[in-house]
């Protein structure tokens, strides 16, 4: 167990310097915007800065699976730590825009590189029993660098900040140093006996059937390839094969409306944008800055929380109840503020208060750390690097249109029209996995694979048949 927290405390340092990231143009355009800053920036090159960070990630995401595949996923994490590093000290540097675009697409790169193989690495890492709980822990270490680079945001400048920022990847980095390479590589590389000697290091003697399982599907795969010789599945080659394969495109659709509930849900705004969401509902009078700080600190709360539930509960139980919750909120948020704008009803503080947190709510506890669960859980061995880069990839194009179409949004429709658009594009998301997303708790990455396949479960059967001897 203690080198699966270890592994596991190496990649939420990497994840915690990725909220920091997330978070740092909320403390930086504020400071940018005073009279005395040293560098003056317009709105346009604001919106830049806060959305050129999901550009940067596309190229990170599809420089992630050559990584990954011939390097390793230890290796890989050197590069999100240099990356890391080097965007902190531009900024602490900057003197101009440029130097903030450029460490903003540092950071997106860096992020694209973490956000695939973070969840890869953990899932492939740790045993089904307890994997949903350490993938979990991914979204907490996140909401954790946004409350902390927000927390010093606002008690030290934005050079300062950069610089404590720094520490973080680097002790990740020293981390991976000393820890092992992931069984699953080490296995697809045919280094079986390295494979056994760290499949044990990290999960121990007491899952020697998932070892076994794993070995012989191995082994059948290298069979079939030698008898394909001309077959690379490697990276993108021979992709028009690939796509054809219920393994995977039918996790690739599944991570892109996954996708779209991460960021239409409400809790990429607040991030970004939240003194201007805040003031639009909560009106002009409100502390904004406090109640930054406030949902910092809830979602946290419901991240905790959602590491107990999901341990506990099924993944369709909870990405299904809290999705249907978002759905609700936006509805009642949608109905207020239209009704607000017609002079329906007076202006209320608790109303926007309430439903905003259980929006907040429904995004920590069941969107976002099942969306994170997914990616380390849903792709096959062999299309893991680069199905995780594609479906990361769409992610961010959806994060960029969300950035850069919210202003736009709020001017010609409100902001409850923007709650519409929102709104329906959840409804049909959900739709969409409600009809592809198998359960996955409990189960062997081996076992899910064989059931997008549409295979008889042969692991699954020979469990049944051993509980009943």
């Amino acid at each position: 167990m203690k080198h699966k927290c270890f592994i596991t405390a190496a990649v939420d340092l990497s994840t915690l310097s990725f909220g920091n990231m997330l978070g740092f143009p909320a403390i930086l355009l504020p400071q940018l915007r005073e009279p005395l800053s040293p560098v003056s920036v317009t709105t346009a090159e604001e919106s830049w800065i806060a959305s050129i960070f999901a550009l940067g990630m596309i190229t990170g995401f599809f420089i992630t699976s050559p990584i990954m595949d011939r390097l390793g996923r230890k290796k890989a994490n050197y590069f999100v730590a240099v990356l890391s590093i080097v965007g902190w000290i531009t900024f602490t540097l900057a003197t101009d825009v440029k130097a903030f675009i450029a460490a903003r697409i540092l950071h997106g790169t860096a992020a694209g590189l973490l956000s695939t193989q973070s969840t890869v690495l953990l899932a492939e890492c740790t045993s089904p029993r307890y994997r949903g709980a350490f993938l979990t822990t991914i979204t907490l270490s996140q909401s954790l660098g946004i409350l902390l680079v927000h927390f010093l945001g606002s008690l030290l400048s934005w050079q300062w900040t950069a610089l404590v920022c720094i520490s973080f990847p680097f002790v990740s980095l020293i981390m991976f140093i000393y820890s092992q390479e992931s069984p699953s590589w080490l296995l697809s590389k045919g280094r079986y006996e390295e494979f056994q000697k760290v499949f044990r290091w990290f999960r121990g003697d007491v899952e020697e059937e998932e070892l076994t399982s794993m070995l012989r599907a191995r082994t059948m795969a290298q069979k079939n390839e030698e008898t394909r010789p001309n077959v690379n599945m490697n990276g993108f080659a021979n992709l028009k094969e690939v796509i054809v394969k219920k393994e995977f495109y039918k996790p690739i659709i599944i991570m892109i409306h996954s996708n779209n509930l991460l960021h239409f849900a409400g809790g990429t705004l607040i991030v970004n944008y939240s003194t201007i969401v805040i003031t639009l509902m909560m009106g002009p009078n409100v502390n904004a800055y406090f109640w930054t700080v406030f949902m910092d600190v809830l979602r946290i709360l419901s991240n905790v929380i959602a590491i107990f539930l999901i341990h506990r509960f099924k993944r369709r139980t909870m990405l299904f109840s809290t999705g249907g919750l978002c759905v609700f909120c936006h509805v009642v948020l949608i109905c207020y503020l239209y009704g607000s704008s017609k002079g329906w009803f007076e202006e209320s503080l608790w109303v926007p208060v309430l439903f905003v947190s259980l929006l907040l709510f429904s995004n920590a506890v069941g969107i976002v750390p099942i969306r994170n669960v997914m990616t380390g859980e849903v792709f096959p061995l062999r299309y893991r690097s680069i199905g995780g880069s594609i479906g990361f990839a769409s992610g961010s194009i959806v994060m960029f249109i969300v950035l850069k179409t919210f202003p736009l949004l709020t001017d010609n429709l409100h902001l409850y029209g923007t709650y519409i658009v929102y709104g329906s594009v959840l409804v049909y998301s959900l739709l969409v996995m409600w009809i592809l997303l198998p359960e996955t708790k409990g189960k062997t990455l081996q076992q899910i694979e064989e059931e997008f396949k549409g295979k008889p479960n042969e692991t699954n059967v020979a469990t049944v048949e051993l509980s009943v001897k």
